[in-house]
């Protein structure tokens, strides 16, 4: 059986850390469509479409606690541009600088490289979001070694699915696909020992797409695990709604429109590896990490039972909170079981906006009674609900 090398490895964690920094740059681009901060301006009687004002982006920032200063700020803007996410619309700084200057995200003007290594982290992304959107998913829960993992899959079964869906012809050309998604960091062997093979051993997808992100992660560059999985950072996103059998990647226009643009071709691995761009009619779309061995610390003074919760004269009160996700999702964490709380909260999500709090224990999910399930399972009501998010929690009463 292959083993990774020790070069292997290193490369795939740089890929993974690419990665991270495209589903961060889109999750941002998005929010700053929302909040109207990226538009049309004028300067010297010319327009510049869909940009922003450096000034202002680092305004915003601080604004919605994702980054504590201006220096942070700039620090992660700069990391942005390092990985072609963002540039000055006239390319006269190769800089982020912190003034009244007009930058604006490649994917909005067409701009970003569409590269082989893109081009499987985009194939990886169109297989995720299939898998995590059908019943009785091939990814699950399991243990191996007396360590739980999430998303996980045997090698076999992803052989078996990629033909079955007719996104391979054959077994070969998924292994291909599958060693692929390995060395570009989206799926690992459980213990990162293993290659990938036509085997029941036991896999998972590396990269959660769906995983809010704080941009404050990026900085972390030497911490991948660490950063693409650390259990206080991610926020619950909403799925993306895609129609059935379409592979489609979205590009939303906030408040106007959604772009369906045409997937990268699903006959071979081989289609990757071309220059040319037959992908798309505009610019690529990314709408864009391993699994949490164990769960954070969790922020209860101390366990709290179902029986406590709901005995007569409990010193908690029940409240409803109507959550509607914004263009990434709804901004908050549930972790723990029977019952299960708010482990997070999103200070600029519409939760916290809602009036979530950390503590707070989840009573129902749009209707449904939910004290006796695992945070697993409510995660994934709230990521197969709608948009509109509506949540009854037990809070105590201060």
């Amino acid at each position: 059986m292959e083993s990774l090398s020790n070069s292997l490895k290193k490369k795939a964690t740089e890929q993974h850390y690419r990665a991270e920094v495209m589903i961060a740059g889109e999750q941002l681009r998005l929010r700053l469509h929302d909040g109207k901060l990226i538009k049309d301006r004028r300067y010297h009687l010319r327009t510049y479409p869909n940009c922003f004002v450096a000034k202002e982006l680092t305004d915003w920032l601080i604004d919605h606690k994702e980054a504590p200063d201006r220096e942070t700020g700039i620090r992660l803007m700069q990391k942005l541009m390092d990985h072609y996410i963002i540039h000055h619309v006239c390319d006269e700084h190769s800089d982020y600088k912190d003034a009244k200057l007009l930058y604006r995200f490649r994917k909005d003007d067409g701009t970003f490289p569409l590269s082989k290594d893109v081009k499987v982290f985009m194939r990886g992304q169109s297989l995720y979001e299939k898998l995590v959107s059908v019943e009785g998913s091939i990814l699950k829960v399991r243990e191996e070694n007396s360590v739980k993992y999430q998303r996980t899959f045997l090698g076999c079964e992803m052989i078996d699915w990629l033909v079955q869906e007719g996104e391979v012809e054959n077994r070969k050309e998924a292994v291909e696909l599958g060693r692929a998604l390995l060395e570009h960091g989206i799926i690992q062997h459980v213990s990162n020992r293993h290659h990938f093979f036509d085997s029941d051993i036991l896999y998972q997808f590396w990269i959660n797409f769906r995983r809010r992100r704080r941009l404050t992660e990026l900085l972390n560059e030497n911490s991948s695990r660490t950063l693409s999985e650390s259990p206080d950072s991610p926020f619950c996103l909403r799925k993306l709604n895609p129609e059935p059998g379409n592979t489609s990647f979205l590009s939303v226009q906030t408040n106007k429109e959604i772009k369906i643009v045409s997937a990268v071709r699903r006959s071979s691995i081989t289609s990757l590896a071309g220059n040319s761009n037959p992908y798309f009619s505009t610019a690529p779309t990314l709408v864009f990490p391993p699994v949490a061995e164990c769960n954070p610390k969790s922020v209860l003074k101390r366990p709290v039972t179902n029986e406590e919760l709901l005995s007569p004269g409990a010193p908690y009160i029940k409240k409803t909170l109507t959550i509607v996700g914004d263009a990434v999702g709804w901004g908050f964490v549930v972790r723990g079981g029977r019952p299960c709380h708010i482990q997070a909260v999103d200070p600029g999500g519409p939760a916290a906006a809602a009036g979530m709090k950390v503590c707070q224990f989840v009573f129902s999910v749009n209707g449904m009674y939910v004290l006796h399930l695992d945070y697993q399972t409510i995660s994934s009501l709230i990521m197969t609900g709608p948009r509109t998010l509506v949540l009854e929690v037990m809070e105590a009463i201060e």
